[in-house]
């Protein structure tokens, strides 16, 4: 069987790169120094059409159906991506997504066997890991519990030989 070699994109995929600015993020990938400067370059290319607009205002105001402007529960201004650059967005998640389907399943069958072995390589190294967070939740579950019950057991005790009348309602 011919040896088959990761392609130079999934490669390039998984190297490690220097983190840009803070920036707000579209799918995890910051908008202007990323996502704005490839749609314009998908534009100068001809393989997208996004409109001037929405690479020159990406951001957005929120607003309610009626027209006004939506504020959070904070008390700030509801701020959204423009709905063209962010379906651009989406389209690129969901061809990304296939894409690691599509590599995957090749690599699944031309590589069955190692595919298989790695599979069950992680599974048994991540089998300590999966019981060493099973014992961590059961004690803080038990720890948890015990401070509950101490600390009903405290009112139940202070409570003992308090008087306590309620208002009843008119």
């Amino acid at each position: 069987m011919p040896e088959y070699k990761t392609p130079q994109p999934i490669v390039d995929l998984l190297r490690p790169l220097a983190n840009s600015q803070s920036d707000r993020r579209v799918w995890s990938i910051p908008l202007n120094t990323v996502w704005v400067p490839f749609f314009t370059a998908t534009n100068v290319q001809g393989a997208t059409a996004v409109s001037h607009e929405a690479l020159g205002a990406p951001l957005r105001l929120g607003k309610a159906k009626d027209g006004t402007v939506r504020f959070g529960s904070n008390g700030k201004p509801v701020v959204r991506v423009n709905k063209e650059l962010s379906d651009q967005v989406r389209t690129v998640r969901d061809n990304f997504t296939a894409s690691l389907v599509d590599f995957t399943a090749h690599t699944q069958k031309a590589r069955a066997a190692d595919y298989k072995a790695q599979v069950e390589a992680a599974l048994k190294a991540g089998q300590p890991v999966i019981e060493a967070e099973r014992a961590a939740v059961e004690a803080a579950l038990k720890a948890q519990a015990e401070a509950e019950a101490k600390t009903e057991a405290m009112v139940n005790e202070a409570l003992a030989g308090a008087d306590i009348t309620l208002p009843v309602a008119a």
